[in-house]
């Protein structure tokens, strides 16, 4: 009897900002490990989820939204996105339903370059109302030509399967990369940081969760229960107020819903002290960005 050949490969997802990368990556990960907020650039570091199978091991890169810099922060984002596109073995190019093909568009002719295999996914087909779906499909078919077009709903789960399918389809003959039992390669601090940059991000308007970066100066695991204490930093004075709020009300309800989320994704009690601390302008500055690991 023939040994079913193992296996393995770098899968990345790229596309616009908000088009649901992170969401789809969770579902295909089968765990949270992306922030997903209605707002725009929430994820700013290129984050990797491992799903492992009996003959197969998938590695997910879920990027940044493509945007044009304007400040060092983004430009940094977007070359989390540039390598992506080069390390991968399959690239997943997910567009919203209603995007429209834009030939001139720098990650597009990119990825045509690469000549990697190609994934197209559409996703929120649940939200089509006017069958827009069907044209769209022989649109970017024709001028994508990628290797499987795969409508989805990543918020529904549907379709989910069928993309899975076709990943492992299109994966190369290889070894796993990782233990089978991992699902990330990030160290627990990137994700207790991550869950609080998620609540400033829902809890807060306009410019504050885009100033705001989470650093986790203590994580100590006991038997029951981990003590956490994370320092928010913002760019001026002004912001931190907002952050604290009247009578610091507003900070403690970032702390007791990260608490909630960590307890659920750690398995354990969780003890949690924020700070608020003022670093000027980090998001232009390269010292104050290498310093919070982009």
């Amino acid at each position: 009897m023939t040994a079913i050949p193992h296996k393995a490969g770098f899968v990345s997802i790229i596309g616009k900002p908000n088009v649901g990368k992170s969401t789809l990556m969770n579902q295909l990960v089968g765990e949270k490990l992306s922030i997903i907020t209605s707002k725009a650039q929430t994820t700013r570091h290129r984050i990797l989820g491992i799903l492992s199978g009996e003959n197969f091991q998938i590695v997910y890169s879920d990027t940044p939204g493509i945007i044009k810099p304007a400040y060092k922060l983004q430009e940094s984002m977007m070359t989390f996105v540039k390598t992506a596109v080069s390390d991968a073995d399959i690239i997943i190019y997910i567009v919203e339903l209603g995007q429209k093909f834009d030939p001139d568009d720098e990650v597009i002719r990119r990825i045509k370059k690469s000549e990697k295999k190609l994934i197209l996914v559409i996703n929120k087909v649940d939200l089509d109302k006017d069958k827009l779906l069907e044209s769209m499909m022989a649109e970017w078919q024709v001028q994508l030509q990628p290797d499987e077009l795969i409508p989805v709903s990543a918020l529904k789960s549907f379709n989910i399967n069928s993309l899975l399918d076709a990943i492992i389809n299109l994966l190369p003959e290889h070894p796993a990369y990782f233990p089978k039992d991992e699902i990330t390669d990030k160290p627990e601090r990137f994700f207790a940081a991550e869950i609080v940059r998620e609540k400033i991000f829902l809890n807060y308007k306009q410019e504050v969760p885009y100033s705001s970066e989470v650093v986790i100066t203590d994580f100590k695991e006991d038997e029951k229960i981990i003590r956490i204490r994370a320092e928010i930093y913002v760019e001026r004075d002004s912001q931190k107020g907002i952050l604290i709020g009247k009578g610091g009300r507003s900070l403690k309800k970032v702390g007791i819903e990260s608490r909630a989320d960590m307890e659920k994704f750690f398995g354990k009690q969780i003890h949690i002290e924020t700070f608020v601390k003022v670093e000027p302008d980090w998001r232009k500055k390269i010292t104050s960005l290498k310093k919070f690991g982009y």
